[in-house]
């Protein structure tokens, strides 16, 4: 490795360990390289921040950070947790399995995992903690619940993925449906096991609605559930791309949430867009200074380095998708999801290339991995949106999302090692 690869690394992680943040580190360190090992102009670098946000592909992130931001003020994530209630309330643990089944439809819409957390552990967090569920179980179902919202398409890591390694963003959205759905049955499944084994949902803390208010919470929740079967059913079926899907999806929560639902006023969309705009400048610029040094590492080989030294190690596909998810699993503590893949993308594509590793299923492994990251210190987002939500330290939602994120583990291994289910519904 040459000396200003080793003042590359070396330079990203101080900056990363004094407390910068990530996409500050990344836009200095690649400023640090351009300026002292090459002769391109400096004026390079805010051509390449534009150029890598400049892409079609790249509009459907702030179109779903909106469309998420809407459905949250407009009463759309509500109507959908009264239809889970409505279908499953009456369940031993019946608030607790329709906190997951609302992370998973809200995750179908958003594509963002901080904002499924928000949109249903408002509402689900203190529902569940007055029904008698205990207060850490119900905040770490909801923090491990809505990581869903990187995995299940429309997914935003996946986009990222997609444009960072030029692969099809509708087969990524294809091959994160089902390892999405397996890990949220299984989630499913923990809850039932610890419900009946604590009595949650039960004597008061059970749900009891009227089959009259079940029809007429099912009947004012079709509109919302129409909204994830046009989004995922346009782009699959070919009708749009999923750019234009995430603008359909702004479109149609507009619609719905002004028009027929009326809980969003004319006046109150300034303040939307506003937030929305706030998200969306965050994540565009993590984005923007990724791919920045992403062009930096290409420039100095590093990419082709590692897969070279690799290759000769004469690694099993097996070893070295263990390797990706240890190292993933690592850095899902420090990095922010799009920063980490912009990272390590450019690093791993090449390698499983040359074992024959499916690119899209590298992929998927790659989100699985981050999605858990999301739950642990000292970078986890969901667990400082949960903490705002319940009250809670930081540490205590870490240690109570322990065994939900374990269900999390499990599924990812299954998912790494048995290709076919991310595969599934992939063509070739």
């Amino acid at each position: 490795m040459t000396a200003a690869a080793i003042t590359l690394f070396v330079t990203l992680f101080i900056l990363l360990f004094s407390r910068i943040p990530v996409a500050a580190a990344l836009g200095l360190t690649s400023f640090v390289y351009i300026f002292y090992f090459t002769t391109i102009p400096l004026t390079q670098i805010p051509e390449t921040l534009f150029n890598a946000l400049n892409s079609f592909p790249m509009a459907a992130i702030p179109l779903f950070v909106l469309a998420a931001t809407v459905m949250s003020h407009g009463g759309i994530s509500n109507r959908l947790i009264k239809a889970g209630l409505a279908a499953v309330g009456q369940f031993r643990g019946g608030l607790a399995i329709t906190t997951v089944i609302s992370c998973i439809f809200f995750a179908a819409i958003s594509g963002s995992s901080p904002a499924t957390v928000v949109a249903v552990g408002t509402l689900m967090i203190p529902a569940m903690i007055n029904s008698g569920y205990g207060k850490d179980f119900s905040t770490g179902l909801v923090a491990t619940s809505g990581s869903l919202g990187i995995l299940i398409p429309p997914s935003i890591p996946l986009i990222v993925y997609g444009i960072a390694t030029e692969q099809s963003i509708g087969d990524l959205f294809l091959a994160g449906l089902v390892p999405g759905l397996l890990a949220g049955v299984m989630l499913l499944l923990m809850v039932l096991v610890v419900s009946r084994r604590r009595g949650y949902g039960t004597g008061e803390g059970a749900i009891t609605m009227t089959r009259e208010e079940k029809i007429q919470a099912m009947r004012d929740s079709i509109l919302s559930l129409l909204l994830p079967a046009i989004v995922l059913g346009g782009i699959y079926g070919g009708f749009f791309t999923p750019t234009e899907a995430a603008a359909m999806a702004v479109f149609y929560s507009l619609i719905v949430s002004v028009f027929v639902y009326r809980e969003l006023s004319v006046k109150s969309l300034g303040e939307v867009l506003l937030k929305s705009s706030r998200m969306s400048a965050m994540i565009m610029f993590i984005i923007a200074n990724g791919i920045l040094f992403s062009f930096v590492l290409t420039a100095e080989r590093i990419p082709g380095q590692v897969t070279e030294a690799m290759m000769a190690m004469d690694l099993e596909p097996w070893t070295f998708l263990l390797l990706v998810t240890a190292i993933l699993l690592i850095a899902g503590c420090f990095m922010e999801t799009s920063s980490a893949i912009l990272i390590f993308a450019p690093i791993f594509f090449p390698i499983a290339i040359e074992l024959g590793i499916n690119p899209v299923h590298l992929g998927i492994i790659m989100v699985m991995n981050l999605e858990i990251g999301m739950l642990t210190p000292p970078l986890g987002f969901n667990l400082f949106v949960a903490s705002g939500l319940s009250g809670m330290s930081v540490l205590r939602v870490a240690k109570a999302v322990i065994p939900s994120a374990a269900v999390l583990l499990v599924a990812l291994l299954l998912v790494t090692f048995i290709p076919e289910i991310s595969l599934l519904l992939v063509d070739g």
